[in-house]
């Protein structure tokens, strides 16, 4: 059993798409005269204007690593951060802290840890699954290099880029 639909008469103006037409032009107009008045601003002047200002909260950067305020740092190499990355930009590369280190009831820390920003996609997954809050999303966006070489950032790169993040460190403040 077929349903039939009857399809309404359409006018002369219809059929010309005449009303479709005004509507879309006068949405024209009224872009253009926004544009001529100044109001509309089309393009930022980029080595003059930066978008420090104008980032939303929301923003998410390249990650860095931070360090407490003894200047020890935070990352115990878990690796949860390497597990959960989309593309696996991340590498680390695990160490056991020797038992006369006055930190050793942290058993490992990062040998060597390594972020590809090739890869990166900045999703921001490694900042929610790290258990110490070693890893954040800085609001950087401009990550530059001449070579593959420059854009894998290595632990020192990382630290000085997250720098050092007093007290009790929680994700979601203003101190991101």
């Amino acid at each position: 059993m077929a349903l039939v639909v009857q399809r309404p008469k359409l006018n002369l103006a219809e059929k010309l798409y005449l009303p479709a037409i005004v509507a879309g032009l006068a949405i024209t107009f009224k872009h253009l005269r926004r544009l001529l008045s100044g109001q509309t601003r089309v393009t930022m002047q980029y080595p003059e204007e930066k978008w420090d200002s104008h980032l939303p909260a929301h923003y998410r950067g390249a990650p860095a690593l931070v360090k407490d305020e003894h200047g020890k740092e935070r990352c115990v190499a878990c690796q949860l951060c390497e597990f959960i990355c989309p593309p696996r930009a991340i590498t680390i590369q695990p160490m056991e802290i020797p038992t006369s280190d006055r930190w050793a009831k942290v058993e490992k820390r990062p040998k060597e840890f390594e972020i590809d920003m090739i890869r990166c996609i900045y999703c921001g997954l490694c900042e929610e699954v790290c258990p110490e809050q070693a890893i954040f999303l800085k609001k950087e966006y401009s990550i530059t290099g001449y070579s593959r070489q420059d854009m894998k950032h290595d632990m020192e790169k990382l630290y000085d880029m997250g720098g050092v993040v007093e007290g009790l460190v929680n994700k979601w403040n203003e101190k991101k």
